[in-house]
């Protein structure tokens, strides 16, 4: 008789992140690829066979979704409304909204003007930090001007400290800076680490759900810009809003990557100052050039999120006799910005291999999108004619590689933008062709280079 093999032994670590086990520890999880993810495993992972059903008391018993009442959730303002705008109208009760973005972007700085002006309205705010003391946040709400009574602070590592203060303090919002520098004696390992991370927003986000108090986490980012942390963080919140900006620019944007609230397709401007932040509420001015109009100049309108906006793209090229002459963008995609030039030199004779050509937007926006290409191509056809074109003319549309111009994405909108901005010329795909464009170009003043072929 053949004697029965004996049962595997549980793999002794686990993938926090999918759930793939191994007999050793790795650094990387050999299933989803993740850094860091992979643990000691407490207890052999496995389906449960039976699970006895527990009858729902009255009070949680299914309803039918005609009958639930939204009057318990009103959004309540944060007080900053370029905030509010991306949160889809506000901040509901019961939210947790996980804010991310590079160090040094001004994270802390936009929240401590949103604690304030919640003060302000009369709730009452906990600012947990766990990265800076009281008395540095209270410098910096001096200098910004967010100083209220209602505004508690509390500089707190320990999750059991933090729920202590809620249930002392009795907040209508909790702002915890960060969720990474928080530990729970519930759970092994430092602060920062994907079982520490994930106990302590579970049980941040419990009670917000439980007693219906907001709470806005601080999320650190990894080197790639993506969240640290387990990937189940930004499933455990509802709102994932990402705080972005060029630290040598003073422009700052707010988007919304996932919000069960409202769109996830709004942008919300700042401008960090040496008082604070603030808001910008009609950015239109910060991507405009100023003065009278130059050779090598046109505007477009972008989509930032359900925002148009007109930008001004600049365009330089100079002689030069070197074989291989410079390309160089800033804020435009250079690989788009290669293709329109080839446009230019094959389809409308454009000699460009004898020139160094500059491409750039005013303002530090980034252009990512195809809609810029049309204007990218005026520009540089404009520079290198020494032409002028009308500061009222605004180019919209895409170029394929045969030179046609093509329509975009929310074009009516963007047209309808241009006009009330007062564009009273808007060039888009009407034009068909790359070539009836530049001709239909509302030309001014200086005189253009005659080696170069017309269009």
């Amino acid at each position: 008789m053949a004697s029965r093999r004996p049962a595997a032994a549980p793999a002794p670590y686990r993938c926090t992140e999918c759930g793939w086990t191994t007999l050793k520890w790795v650094g990387r999880c050999g299933e989803c690829q993740s850094w860091g993810t992979v643990v000691e495993a407490a207890e052999q992972t496995g389906i449960v066979r039976s699970i006895t059903p527990v009858a729902p008391g009255a009070a949680r018993a299914a309803r039918r979704i005609t009958e639930i009442d939204t009057q318990d959730a009103p959004r309540r303002t944060s007080g900053v409304g370029e905030f509010d705008r991306v949160l889809g109208g506000g901040i509901v009760p019961g939210a947790a909204i996980l804010l991310s973005g590079e160090p040094g972007v001004g994270k802390s700085t936009l929240l401590l003007e949103v604690a304030a002006q919640s003060a302000r309205a009369g709730r009452r705010v906990l600012y947990a930090s766990g990265e800076e003391s009281a008395a540095q946040v209270r410098l910096r709400a001096e200098r910004t001007g967010a100083l209220h009574d209602e505004l508690f602070l509390a500089a707190e590592t320990d999750l059991a400290t933090i729920l202590g203060h809620i249930d002392q303090v009795e907040p209508g919002l909790l702002i915890v800076d960060s969720v990474q520098t928080v530990s729970s004696a519930h759970s092994d390992g430092a602060a920062g680490q994907p079982a520490q991370v994930r106990e302590v927003a579970s049980a941040l986000i419990r009670v917000a759900k439980e007693r219906g108090l907001p709470v806005i986490l601080v999320g650190h980012v990894t080197k790639d810009g993506s969240i640290a942390g387990p990937r189940i963080l930004e499933h455990l919140v509802d709102v994932v809003c990402h705080f972005e900006g060029d630290r040598q620019t003073s422009l700052r944007f707010v988007r919304a990557l996932k919000n069960r609230f409202g769109p996830t397709d709004e942008v919300g401007c700042f401008d960090m100052t040496g008082t604070g932040i603030a808001e910008v509420a009609d950015p239109s001015a910060l991507f405009l050039g100023h003065g009278e109009p130059e050779p090598g100049t046109c505007v477009t309108i972008a989509m930032e999120g359900r925002r148009a906006l007109p930008v001004e793209i600049q365009a330089l090229a100079v002689r030069q006799t070197a074989p291989n002459p410079r390309r160089i963008v800033n804020g435009v995609d250079s690989s788009r910005v290669a293709m329109v030039l080839a446009v230019l030199e094959s389809r409308m004779g454009l000699t460009l291999s004898d020139r160094d050509v500059y491409v750039s937007t005013v303002g530090g926006v980034r252009l990512v999108e195809p809609a810029a290409d049309l204007a990218i191509a005026i520009a540089v056809a404009n520079a290198v004619k020494n032409r002028k074109v009308s500061k009222r003319l605004a180019a919209i549309g895409e170029l394929t590689l045969t030179g046609e111009i093509r329509n975009v994405t929310q074009a009516a909108q963007r047209a309808s933008e241009a006009k009330r901005l007062g564009y009273h010329t808007v060039l888009d795909a009407s034009s068909r062709k790359l070539a009836q464009a530049l001709n239909e170009l509302q030309v001014r003043g200086l005189p253009r280079d005659d080696s170069e072929p017309g269009f």
